[in-house]
């Protein structure tokens, strides 16, 4: 089945990249074939033997919906990007790219080096048409509902045109992933004061106001928004958002570890944890990172999802089921129009 851009609707699944190893890549994908009857089909991108084998350990061995790409190579978290894509050509990271662009992958799920998947998409894929930095964007749950972080580290170092970009690519996901039709955009500063914040956030906050006919921009916004229902696509580059990202996660393990803790501290409280073990349970499930196996790098000319290095079966389960859910849907064609007529408001001005 193709995917709506004429790519082929399979899923590219880096098998070498995770933390875990290659068994727990298997073991999730298990899990999202048996969990999503709608899947598309995975190739297994790494060492084939090594994969078979553990596909069969698994009873998948006849599963049609399974394929194989051998990759004898793998990039490390220790491997600096452009050295890795120069020296390790077979790596499975990078034969899953290749997978996508060539039309033989509709998306490509990788939990390895960021930096390296970040630089071989681009390299591989080319970012569309007036865009110059992909952008990695998260879904993290909030009162009422989830926001996009954008970007979550792919462009620490960005210009105030990247962030514009970025609020629009957010705003396209925002719509399509969480089915707001109209996401609020802001921009992460630390006050909602004029000419707070840096001279990036301050440049950036003028341009987000010239094209406020393309998003629903709300005006700067501070950290103790994000987490209330005041904002749906929360924009900064890639350096603050990835601390954010990972204060975020910290905090949610911490929360979960210390409430359990808690709980197991008296007899009496034991017994209260058991009357509210639905509650708790819910209170988990809604604020585990797990439940968004990944962040889609988003600004290519295909679809790449970046897994955490360290992420278990069920975060991959997730984040494979998010892929199919991308090769279903393109948005590159809107977001260039849009990015079109972003940077054309932004050239009058300056000009």
């Amino acid at each position: 089945m193709a995917s709506s851009n004429g790519a082929s609707g399979r899923i590219a699944v880096d098998a070498m990249g995770s933390d875990l190893g290659p068994s727990e890549v298997v073991e999730a994908v298990k899990l999202a074939l048996s969990e999503f009857p709608g899947l598309y089909p995975v190739t297994l991108v790494g060492d084939e033997p090594t994969l078979k084998s553990l596909v069969a350990k698994a009873g998948l061995a006849s599963d049609p919906r399974i394929g194989y790409l051998h990759a004898s190579e793998v990039v490390t978290m220790d491997d600096k990007p452009l050295t890795a894509i120069k020296r390790k050509k077979d790596a499975s990271m990078f034969r899953a790219i290749e997978l996508v662009k060539s039309g033989e992958a509709g998306a490509a799920v990788s939990c390895g080096n960021t930096g390296s998947l970040v630089a071989a998409g681009i390299l591989k894929l080319r970012t569309l048409d007036g865009i110059d930095r992909a952008a990695l964007a998260p879904i993290i749950p909030r009162a009422n509902g989830h926001f996009i972080l954008i970007d979550a580290g792919a462009n620490p170092e960005a210009k105030s045109d990247h962030l514009v970009h970025n609020a629009i690519l957010g705003s396209h996901f925002c719509r399509m992933e969480l089915e707001i039709e109209r996401p609020r955009v802001g921009l992460l500063t630390i006050g909602t004061e004029e000419g707070k914040g840096n001279s990036l956030v301050a440049e950036a906050h003028e341009s987000l106001k010239r094209i406020e006919n393309l998003i629903n921009y709300i005006g700067p916004v501070e950290g103790f928004q994000l987490f209330a229902d005041e904002v749906d696509v929360v924009v900064c580059d890639g350096f603050v958002g990835n601390i954010c990202l990972k204060s975020w996660e910290s905090l949610s393990r911490f929360f979960s570890n210390e409430l359990k803790a808690q709980i197991k501290s008296t007899p009496l409280r034991v017994a209260g944890g058991l009357l509210a073990k639905g509650a708790f349970d819910a209170l988990k499930n809604r604020i585990k990172p797990e439940r968004y196996g990944g962040a889609p790098l988003l600004g290519l000319r295909g679809n790449i999802l970046k897994a955490h290095g360290s992420a278990n079966r069920q975060a991959l389960k997730n984040a494979i089921h998010d892929a199919s859910e991308m090769i279903k849907t393109d948005l590159n064609q809107r977001i260039e129009a849009d990015i079109a007529r972003a940077n054309d408001a932004i050239r009058q001005v300056v000009a």
